[in-house]
């Protein structure tokens, strides 16, 4: 964790935009696996540890806005808990960590949460996305497990958001260190494949990484050879001479702090000419919307900027034709480039997630399309510095939806459905590196990854 005048100085920030009431977080607890001895890996709830940075289950914590006090709330272990786990800090003594003014049993919670409802006091709390927590919650506050979200305080949303989106020096330096662990994990994978080799194997290895080096992976990474399916969890396949390896993966450092790293890898140490002039479209996309990151963009200008770098691409190869910007004004590009550009990161890979997509990536000025494609931008609003994102376009091929199109005569003035069907098995690529907003400009997170064609062939053909 940070020093304790850090948390001190968030919870400050926090509390001052609130007139009255009570701020109630729920730390996390151990959740089961097959039975209660049997853990998943303890992760902690991200907006606990940004304002309080106390990596353990069993916490929940208030601010009284009112009072001006920040009160721990847990429960000591006893000397047979200790006799399983060995000795562990007191609840007084993980509130004197953080800088919190003062702890109390769990059990007391429940008690100070009523005399507020009582007293007619606001409780803000944020919604929660855990079976457990809803049950918890609800049986604090006297709501319905499934109505406990319908109460999660906007006012408390929208201040949280606010404050973490803007990264602090000493979170982008751990950004960073999960972005180096993340080269680690990439690199090994291009070394690594060879025609015989297994998804699972190189899958295996890139989480063996992320646990030695850091808190583990940042999300369930997907390794495939079916890089047309956007979220494949799937890794049984085994690789064949020509196959190229989507790779989608990230680590947490200690602190948990994420990265979010996607390359894609020819089998056999070489990209075919096809496969070639797709991969150089997508890095040409990549790179243009990079390169215009500065304050004062909107993200959703990013995304569009790729989209014609995409289409521009495909029509010099014969796939689509007509005017460039007519074609991504209509969406007929998402046929090849179904999702938005990227997502902004932080203590969540998809950063603040569960506070809600709308309220972290648009804002009273940028709304949500309803169009195929752009309507899964996660993120659309005006750049600020601090903020870190990922930039990820692709090109993707995907059998049903190209059949789907077809069907409709889906926009015959953009596509070239004859030259598509020549594409049908080719896959999917997909690019991805992430970007912090500077002052004037950006910079591109940790060691640098080998993305160009002559990179990655240098490392695969080893």
């Amino acid at each position: 964790m940070f020093d304790k005048n850090i948390y001190i100085e968030r919870r400050r920030a926090l509390k001052e935009k609130f007139n009255s009431g009570l701020l109630l977080f729920l730390g996390n607890n151990e959740s089961p696996a097959n039975y209660a001895a049997n853990t998943y890996t303890f992760r902690q709830d991200s907006n606990f540890l940004y304002y309080f940075g106390l990596d353990l289950p069993g916490l929940a914590a208030v601010i009284d806005v009112d009072s001006n006090v920040s009160v721990l709330y847990g429960t000591d272990l006893t000397v047979d808990d200790i006799v399983w786990m060995g000795p562990q800090p007191s609840i007084s003594e993980l509130a004197e960590l953080s800088g919190i003014d003062r702890s109390e049993e769990y059990s007391n919670l429940n008690t100070v949460l009523d005399e507020a409802i009582k007293k007619g006091r606001k409780i803000h709390f944020l919604p929660q996305y855990r079976g457990e927590q809803f049950l918890e919650l609800a049986g604090l506050l006297g709501l319905r497990p499934k109505r406990v979200n319908d109460y999660a305080s906007k006012e408390f949303i929208k201040a949280v958001v606010e404050q973490r989106s803007v990264k602090a020096p000493e979170e982008i330096e751990e950004i960073e260190k999960a972005v180096d662990i993340a080269h680690r994990m990439h690199t090994a994978a291009m070394k690594m494949i060879k025609p015989g080799i297994t998804e699972k194997k190189i899958a295996g290895m890139i989480e063996g990484i992320a646990l030695s080096l850091g808190a583990g992976l940042s999300f369930r990474p997907i390794v495939s050879i079916n890089g047309e399916i956007l979220h494949n969890p799937f890794h049984e396949n085994e690789i064949k001479q020509g196959d190229m390896l989507l790779v989608d993966a990230g680590a947490e450092a200690d602190s948990h702090y994420a990265s979010d790293i996607t390359r894609v890898i020819p089998a056999g140490g070489k990209f075919t000419e096809t496969q070639k002039s797709i991969y150089e479209i997508v890095l040409r996309a990549e790179m243009n919307a990079i390169e215009n990151v500065k304050p004062g963009v909107t993200y959703k200008e990013l995304h569009l900027l790729a989209a014609k770098t995409i289409a521009e691409g495909l029509a010099e190869l014969g796939l689509m034709h007509g005017n460039v910007d007519e074609a991504v004004e209509a969406g007929a590009h998402a046929l090849f480039f179904p999702h938005g550009l990227g997502h902004m990161m932080g203590l969540d890979v998809h950063d603040m997630e569960g506070l809600g997509e709308d309220y972290v990536g648009y804002d009273e000025n940028v709304k949500r399309s309803d169009q195929f494609g752009l309507a899964y931008l996660r993120l659309a609003k005006e750049l600020k510095p601090g903020y870190v994102f990922t930039a990820e376009p692709g090109i993707y091929f995907i059998p049903a939806l190209i059949d789907k199109w077809k069907e409709e005569n889906k926009f015959p003035e953009f596509i070239n459905y004859d030259r598509v069907e020549e594409f049908r098995n080719f896959g999917g690529i997909r690019i991805e590196d992430n970007v912090l907003v500077t002052e004037d400009g950006y910079r591109v997170l940790g060691k640098p990854i080998p993305k160009t064609v002559e990179e990655v062939e240098a490392l695969a053909s080893k």
